[in-house]
């Protein structure tokens, strides 16, 4: 395979090397750190009154943890390095408490997102050749414009589509031959319900890839999008307090999510001891930023868990990969005391050829237990009617399951198309327990 290198000085260097761009530039961050109001304190505490005080990457570790209620805390201006009118621009997620996070940019701060963005997207064999059509929000998600500025920088003709409106969507992709998507998975897989709906014919349309990204999804989930759609699927990470998308991304292999070490400096830790996990097991995802100064975040806790390759990938990159996400130490769901993922659950529908592509997992109280339902759709060719199939099916989901976590839930199937589809980030789970169980 002929793989493509955005920066392949950067993306093949020597780890030596890499580790002291980290440390040069972990410096610097320190330096804007300290002028903000939130780190100048707690740096202090650590004994950091300068980046002088950083000999070692290993210093990083004297400054404890930061958490998404340290950011609304700091609400609106409390982690910001620079006056305000140096900003640009500002993106922020909203959260349960109605306090949003905000993270800053300068134009500089922009250009580096950019260019990580393109070194993404570029690693992916993509050329200023495709013409991408990129149909998740814009706004203040960073995932729209993430993705749209990356896509500009490698030089493709960029479509500002935004999600939604199916048939939109398509006379777009005939129109302009469109060649790369970006998406949620779960809209991937909705428009192809909606092209069969619409007549479109997959051979009028030029699809080579498609970026998968903004809400967690399986390896059963990736294959069932490449098969329905024939496309290339890629997975993507980021998260908004670290700009945005273009955090970690696969490359050509697809074995693993490469994440750009000189722009973050990762750990892994146990999400209740707070240590580090030994190489290669599964705990929650740290992330430090060395490439935006308007906003430095250090250690900041994504609650996202996954492990780290051991082995090198074929691709010559040096960047360490991480695993799929498999969940968030933050979502897990306690049924009846026992622990389930909702990816777990993914994992296992998606598996099955007879099962749409539509979910919905219900938790509720039964009298003092807890009840757990699987509402899923079945694939277009079962016909709703013919009960012996349906109910074989509802028990070879049920069984297993039931092996896989321990619990035997209730299944319910549903029509092709019949549970509710949303156009940003699917609502997989909906928990109606009293909040305080």
């Amino acid at each position: 395979m002929d793989f493509q290198y955005w920066q392949p000085e950067i993306e093949k260097m020597p780890r030596a090397q890499l580790e002291a761009l980290q440390l040069q530039k972990l410096k610097e961050e320190i330096g804007f750190a300290l002028r903000t109001s939130f780190y100048k304190e707690r740096l202090s505490k650590a004994g950091i009154n300068s980046a002088d005080d950083i000999k070692t990457l290993d210093d990083l570790k004297r400054i404890s943890f930061t958490a998404k209620n340290d950011l609304r805390d700091g609400f609106p201006y409390g982690f910001l390095s620079i006056p305000k009118e140096e900003v640009i621009r500002l993106h922020s997620s909203s959260g349960t408490t109605g306090i949003p996070t905000t993270i800053y940019f300068t134009k500089d701060d922009i250009k580096r997102w950019s260019n990580y963005m393109a070194r993404c997207i570029y690693g992916t064999g993509c050329t200023k050749s495709d013409v991408f059509q990129n149909m998740i929000t814009y706004g203040l998600f960073t995932g729209g414009l993430g993705f749209h500025q990356g896509g500009e920088e490698v030089g493709m003709l960029v479509i500002p589509a935004g999600p939604g409106n199916t048939t939109r969507q398509f006379k777009m992709m005939q129109d302009y031959g469109t060649t790369v998507l970006h998406a949620t998975p779960s809209f991937l897989l909705h428009l192809e319900t909606k092209m069969k709906e619409a007549g479109v014919k997959r051979e009028s349309l030029s699809l080579k890839r498609a970026f998968a990204g903004a809400e967690p999804y399986s390896e059963d989930t990736r294959r069932r999008i490449e098969a329905l759609l024939k496309v290339d699927v890629y997975n993507s990470y980021g998260l908004s307090e670290m700009n945005g998308p273009g955090v970690a991304f696969e490359c050509q292999c697809k074995e693993g999510l490469h994440i750009w070490e000189d722009g973050y400096i990762t750990e892994i830790i146990n999400p209740d001891t707070l240590e580090p996990v030994k190489e290669g097991e599964t705990g929650e995802l740290v992330l430090t930023i060395l490439c935006r100064e308007a906003t430095p975040l250090f250690r900041y806790r994504t609650r996202d868990l996954t492990s780290f390759y051991t082995e090198p990938c074929k691709c010559g990159r040096t960047h360490r990969r991480l695993h799929r996400i498999t969940g968030r130490s933050d979502d897990m769901l306690i049924i009846n005391g026992v622990n389930v993922f909702p990816s777990q659950i993914e994992e296992v529908i998606m598996s099955m050829k007879e099962v749409g592509n539509n979910y919905l997992i219900v938790v509720e109280k039964d009298g003092a237990l807890d009840r757990l339902t699987v509402k899923t759709e079945v694939s277009a060719g079962i016909f709703m009617d013919d009960t012996r199939p349906l109910n074989a099916l509802k028990e070879k989901i049920k069984e297993t399951l039931q092996a896989s976590i321990s619990i035997s839930p209730k299944v319910e199937l549903h029509e092709s198309g019949s549970l509710p589809v949303t156009e940003g980030k699917a609502v997989r789970v909906k928990d109606t327990r009293p909040k305080d169980v």
